[in-house]
Parts: structure tokens; C-alpha cells; sequence
């Protein structure tokens, strides 16, 4: 279908003024949260709710169409993986694993590091970034701790290469289910676009750790026996998840084809392995879904919705547009780093948000925007390496470093800001090198439209 193509000239009115006026103080209520201690999902409610009323007021929005500015496809998929990853924690599956790592390794700290930045960043590919850490972080303690080692590298590689696997695939963040979803992207196609950069990056990393950490990584240790720490709790429902999530890979691979969105492969998926898995507690299991983040991306929809419906966006997207076709290659490079750079001082789903109507709108107007899609992909994703709040696995990584510095005194183990700019700033900084090199060389690739 041949895009509808927007001629016209937009004219800046009210309706626009008082939606960019809704969407901006809520965006900084957002992004000071730190500052004023409401929950930025409180917020992004409260903006939703004030779209509503005065985009009804005004006449450019109402309830029903904040009901179909919601994208079911990306809540419905976070909170059914959401769910089958509770299911797994408890069995110890993934406890055995890292403890398996570690025997592997003897004693070799660039092995134990490269083996267990691996395990997060193929973990990564399917499950969130932020459960990933949650789960290895402390995990990666007690084994620096076994083996009388700063867990500091081994932390700080965690949080970069969770963010950095999860940029390859469709459900690997929740930016990537955003903007596949709206730009109506398929497992397979995201994948083999983000495949090869993102193996790239993640070699980059573990050289980069290797070079920054050289004295750490360099010291002799003594591994002691982890094999007796690699049991089970609950191997039945272990090997049952295993065996759902190897088959959700395949619907996810064809979901294409059977005219599924991938939200139905996972739900399908989570309610197959209620059945099989006999000692799954539900109630237990729904309690660790995390009802906040559903709850505030279901808002910056209703609120997004309103500002597109204004034709704010679109209005900004006018002034971009005369770049863009002039030189599409460097507006994609540029999109890649303005949105690496930002994502390392923001949240990077409310800035994916806010693009992905610009972006369509673009398209509307008979744009290829294309390489913009994958370049928003790439600088949301490798940016949160930039800082220490680029994103919520690297804040938990930071908590339980501080919390291990003052339960034994020693400040070395605590990964500061400082620390954070020299070790791991430089990781995307390389990252986002390789990648923009890559995008660069193969341009005409990342250019051809998916549905091409």
C-alpha cells in the first residue's frame, strides 16, 4: 500500500500548544522523580488523565480514542514474560547456572567474566534487562566473594551487556516492542537487523572490560567446589519453562506467517506452562508482575495518543523532515547518538514514545524512515550504558554495590558515578562507534523497507 502522502503546511494552534504544553510537564515530572519522590508512573497517570479531559474539551481527543492509542501488543507480551520469569525464579534454575559458570571458570577472572556476560546477554535476548540483573547481580557477589575477588567488573559487565543483548531482539526491551510494534516489525526481520551489530557491540565490551579492568582481572585466586551449589528447588518446573520458552523462540521466529502479534505467543506460551507446571502458585506469581510499568506504559500511550491527535508531532516533524531527505544516512547517525546521549541522562521508553509518532508521521508524508527505526533501536538501547541512571538495571547494579560497600567497609566495592564515567561511558562510546560504522557500511540494508 502506497503511503498517504501530507502536502499541507500545519499551522500552529491552541489544541497543539496545551497537548506539547501537557506532554512536557509531565515529561519533566518524569524525569525529576529523584527529585520530587512521586513514582514517575504517577505521573505519567496524571498526564494521561489531563490529556483526556482537555483534549475532550478542546475537541481533539476523547476516551474512546485514548482507548485505541493504547498498544495492547506491548503490554500484553511485558506482562506475560513478566509473569513465566517468576515462575522460573524460584526454582533455582538460574542460581545452578551461574554456579555452573563459575565451576567452569576455575579461578580465570576473564573467563568467569566473559562466561557470565554471555549467560546475561543471551538471558537478555528474551527476558527483560532488569530482571536479568536482579537475578545475576547478587548471584555474581557471592561468587566474588567465594573466590575473593571485587565482584565490582563482574557487576559493572552485568549491567552493560544486559543492556546491550536486549537491543537484539524484539522482546528483549521494552523500547524495541515499541517501536517494532509500531512500525510493524516481525521477530525475524528485528533480529537480523540488530543480530550482527549487537554481537559486535558485545565484543567490543568484554574487550573493553578486559583493557579497563587489566589489573583487577589479572590477580590469581583459588576456585573453590561451586558443582555442590548447582540443585534444583523445582526442576520439573525449571525444565517445563526451558521447554515453553524454546518453543515460544519458534512461534516467535513464524509468528509472521501464522498472522500472530507477539503478544499471542507469549501469552500462549505462559498458559501452556501453567498447565504442565504442577506446583505453580499463581497468586505468588502474579504478585511479582510489575503492575507500576504496565500501568505507566499504558499511560504514555493514552498520553502520546493525545499529543498525536493534536497534530503536534506532526507539526514538529515538518521542520525535521527538509534534513532528513536531504541526507538520510547522517540524520539516522545523528537520531543514533541524540537518542544514546539522552537515554544516558533520561528514561529512554518516554523518549521512544515521544519519537515514534514523528517518525510515523514522517512515513505518512511518503519518507522512508526506515534507517530511523533501527537507528532509534540502537541509541535507546546502548545509550543506558552511558551512565549509571541510563537505565533501571544499572541503578539496581549501583544499589547493591553501595549496599555491599557499607555492609563491609570497604568504599572499593561501591560503583560511584566516577567510576561509572571511566569504566563503563567509554563502553558506549564504543558501542555506538562500531555501530554507527556499521550502519554506515551497510546503509542500503538498514535502508531497504521490512516490508520490502
Amino acid at each position: 500500500m502506497e503511503p498517504h502522502v501530507i502536502t499541507e503546511t500545519l499551522t500552529w494552534n491552541t489544541q497543539m500548544a496545551v497537548s506539547g504544553a501537557i506532554l512536557t510537564a509531565t515529561f519533566i515530572g518524569i524525569f525529576t522523580e529523584g527529585v520530587h519522590g512521586f513514582h514517575r508512573t504517577k505521573f505519567a497517570m496524571g498526564g494521561a488523565a489531563l490529556m483526556v479531559i482537555l483534549g475532550q474539551i478542546m475537541g481533539f481527543y476523547d476516551p474512546q480514542q485514548a482507548l485505541h492509542a493504547i498498544d495492547w501488543n506491548v503490554v500484553f507480551l511485558l506482562g506475560a514474560m513478566m509473569t513465566i520469569v517468576s515462575i522460573m525464579i524460584p526454582t533455582g534454575g538460574f542460581q545452578a547456572l551461574a554456579y555452573r559458570i563459575a565451576d567452569i571458570s576455575k579461578g580465570r577472572q576473564f573467563l568467569l567474566l566473559a562466561l557470565l556476560g554471555t549467560a546475561v546477554t543471551v538471558i537478555s535476548l528474551l527476558l527483560d534487562n532488569v530482571t536479568t540483573v536482579v537475578i545475576f547481580g547478587p548471584l555474581i557477589i557471592l561468587i566474588c566473594q567465594a573466590l575473593k575477588v571485587s565482584p565490582v567488573p563482574y557487576l559493572l559487565a552485568a549491567a552493560l551487556l544486559s543492556d546491550t543483548g536486549g537491543v537484539a531482539t524484539l522482546v528483549g526491551d521494552p523500547p524495541n516492542l515499541m517501536i517494532g510494534s509500531a512500525a510493524n516489525i516481525d521477530f525475524n526481520t528485528f533480529f537480523i537487523h540488530m543480530g550482527g551489530i549487537v554481537f559486535v557491540a558485545w565484543v567490543s565490551i568484554l574487550v573493553a572490560q578486559k583493557w579497563l579492568f587489566s589489573k583487577e582481572l589479572q590477580e590469581k585466586t583459588t576456585a573453590p567446589d561451586f558443582s555442590k551449589l548447582e540443585e534444583l528447588a523445582d526442576p520439573q518446573t525449571w525444565y517445563s519453562a526451558l521447554a515453553v520458552l524454546a518453543i515460544m523462540v519458534v512461534l516467535f521466529i513464524v509468528h509472521h506467517s501464522l498472522q500472530w502479534e507477539p503478544w499471542v505467543v507469549a501469552v500462549l506460551g505462559l498458559t501452556v506452562l501453567l498447565f504442565i507446571g504442577k506446583k505453580i502458585d499463581m497468586d505468588r506469581s502474579l504478585q511479582d508482575v510489575e503492575m507500576s510499568l504496565l500501568m505507566f506504559f499504558a499511560s504514555l500511550f493514552v498520553l502520546v495518543g493525545g499529543v498525536e491527535h493534536s497534530h503536534f508531532l506532526e507539526y514538529l516533524g515538518q521542520y525535521i523532515r527538509p534534513f532528513v531527505e536531504s541526507d538520510l544516512l547522517l540524520a539516522s547517525i545523528l537520531l543514533m547518538w541524540g537518542a544514546a546521549i539522552l537515554s544516558a541522562m533520561i528514561d529512554n521508553i518516554p523518549f521512544t514514545a515521544a519519537m515514534i509518532p514523528i517518525l510515523l508521521g514522517m512515513e505518512q508524508q511518503g519518507i522512508n524512515v526506515t534507517p530511523l527505526w533501527w537507528a532509534l533501536a540502537i541509541g535507546v538501547g546502548m545509550g543506558g550504558n552511558g551512565t549509571h541512571l541510563g537505565s533501571t538495571a544499572n541503578v539496581f547494579i549501583v544499589t547493591i554495590s553501595e549496599r555491599l560497600a557499607r555492609e563491609t567497609g570497604d568504599d572499593s566495592l561501591r560503583i560511584t558515578p566516577g567510576l561509572w564515567f571511566r569504566k563503563g561511558t567509554p563502553a558506549m562510546l564504543l558501542t555506538l562507534a562500531t555501530s554507527s560504522v556499521l550502519m554506515w557500511i551497510f546503509f542500503d540494508f538498514f535502508a531497504k523497507p521490512t516490508g520490502a
